[in-house]
C-alpha cells in the first residue's frame, strides 16, 4: 500500500489514482478494489481518500471540506467548536462557498456548504496548518462568529441585547476563548453591507 500511504489525509482525484496503478491491466478495477477492501474511502465521484488505517493518520474532516466543494472555506458551528468558543462537540462540517448550496453525505460525514456573496467571501479567512503535512482554508473567529449572524434566518437581532442573548444563550459561545478578538474583521463584513443593524450591534456588544 505504499503507492497510498504517500498521500496521508489529503483526498486523491481519480484520475491521480489511475496513473498511479497505470500498469495494472484495469487501474478501474483495481481503485473499485481498494474501495471494497476498505483501504480507500469515496468521498463522492471522481475524488477519494486514504483509509486511516493505511495512512495511519487521522483524517482531516476540515482539508475533506475544502477539497469536497470549492472554492470554500471551513466556518460556522464547525469553526467556533474548533477554536474551542462553543462547548458542544460538532459532527456536522459546515462551510461557506460562492457557489450554489449543497450537502455531501460521505462515508466520514456530512458536509453543509451555505451560499455566501463574492465581497464577504474573502473577508477573514486563515489557513490552518498542521505541521508540514497539510493545510486548510478556514474562517477566523471573527468571521466565524459573522456567518451565524448572516445564516441566522427568522431570528431578530436588532438591538444589542437580542445579539447578545443569540451568542451567549443560544449559541453559548465564550468569546474569552480567543484573545484578542478582532472586530476590525467585523468592521470590514459591515462595509460589505450585509446585516448591517446585526453587525453594528455585535461590535457595540463586543466593545461594551
Amino acid at each position: 500500500m505504499r503507492e497510498l500511504k504517500q498521500f496521508g489525509v489529503i483526498p486523491i482525484a481519480y484520475d491521480t489514482l489511475v496513473h498511479i496503478f497505470a500498469h495494472y491491466k484495469s487501474p478501474k478495477d483495481k481503485i473499485a478494489d481498494l474501495v471494497k477492501d476498505g483501504a480507500l474511502i469515496r468521498l463522492k465521484r471522481g475524488l477519494y481518500v486514504v483509509a486511516p488505517a493505511i495512512s495511519e493518520q487521522k483524517l482531516s474532516k476540515e482539508l475533506v471540506a475544502n477539497h469536497l466543494y470549492g472554492l470554500s472555506y471551513v466556518s460556522l458551528e464547525t469553526a467556533l467548536s474548533y477554536y474551542g468558543m462553543i462547548p458542544e462537540r460538532v459532527h456536522l462540517t459546515r462551510s461557506i462557498t460562492t457557489k450554489r448550496a449543497k450537502r455531501f453525505s460521505t462515508p466520514i460525514g456530512s458536509f453543509d456548504f451555505l451560499t455566501m456573496p463574492e465581497s464577504w467571501f474573502s473577508i477573514g479567512l486563515r489557513f490552518e496548518q498542521v505541521g508540514e503535512a497539510y493545510a486548510w482554508l478556514m474562517a477566523s473567529p471573527e468571521k466565524a462568529v459573522c456567518d451565524m449572524i448572516l445564516a441566522s434566518h427568522g431570528v431578530r437581532l436588532q438591538s444589542v441585547k437580542a445579539i447578545s442573548e443569540f451568542l451567549t444563550e443560544d449559541l453559548r459561545i465564550d468569546f474569552s476563548a480567543v484573545k484578542p478578538f478582532d472586530t476590525k474583521i467585523i468592521s470590514q463584513c459591515l462595509n460589505v453591507g450585509r446585516k448591517k443593524n446585526e453587525l453594528t450591534n455585535l461590535i457595540k456588544y463586543l466593545s461594551s
